[in-house]
């Protein structure tokens, strides 16, 4: 049974510690030439929706988007070993990604708001990368809101992958914009609360699944065998 099944990264597959906030100030301030005044607004935002957010509410003009992109690549490559000393991979995260990387069938990536360079900063920085396929992952760069990218993500496993149009899709992830973005492109959704997101937020938000975290390996198998066989 085939499967497109694609991770969201922070809160859901790690813990950044306040590293990824770091990184935007840090390109805010390379672009605007002083900090921000208050912290990048995320919860499961794209990073093109992030950063211009931060330049509106600090009354700037917003740059071209490359040179946006350029200045967060920099910021996330400058700490890489910053997020590998302050954060982790959360409970579970990585049985469970081993176990669904293994089943031939199943297309395994990410679907996030980050760009695709620290998208991969932030799963290598815990080794997590081999566990998945990050070509036909869906990324900040892409699209402006979230449900955009679960048909990024489709297309790429299409093209490079050979999987067919009809195959499921499910997003697991711990914000509502998960969950909005599962329900608004017909894919199935496992919501976790490893965020700051309660499980009735995620439940209200129509998940229909909703778990504490990741750390039954079995468990979450199970479910996405569940979505893989309708």
């Amino acid at each position: 049974m085939e499967l497109i099944v694609l991770w969201d990264i922070d809160h859901t597959l790690i813990d950044n510690s306040g590293v990824s906030k770091e990184i935007y100030a840090a390109a805010f301030a390379a672009l605007a030439g002083t900090f921000p005044s208050g912290l990048a607004r995320t919860e499961g935002r794209t990073d093109r929706l992030i950063m211009r957010d931060m330049f509106q509410r600090n009354g700037l003009s917003e740059p071209d988007w490359a040179t946006v992109e350029a200045a967060l690549t920099h910021a996330g490559q400058q700490r890489l070993h910053e997020l590998s000393k302050r954060g982790t991979a959360l409970p579970g995260v990585r049985d469970v990604l081993k176990a669904a990387s293994v089943r031939e069938a199943w297309v395994t990536s990410v679907l996030t708001g980050n760009i695709a360079a620290n998208a991969h900063v932030k799963v290598s920085a815990f080794g997590l990368d081999p566990l998945l396929d990050l070509a036909v992952g869906a990324y900040g760069a892409d699209a402006l809101q979230r449900p955009g990218l679960v048909t990024v993500a489709r297309e790429r496993a299409h093209r490079l992958r050979g999987v067919r149009d009809d195959v499921p899709v499910v997003l697991v992830g711990d914000t509502p914009r998960d969950v909005e973005a599962a329900l608004a492109t017909g894919s199935g959704i496992i919501a976790v609360a490893s965020g700051v997101h309660s499980p009735e937020e995620l439940a209200a938000a129509g998940a229909s699944v909703v778990l504490p975290n990741l750390t039954d390996t079995a468990q979450v198998l199970g479910i996405l065998e569940s979505f893989a066989a309708h």
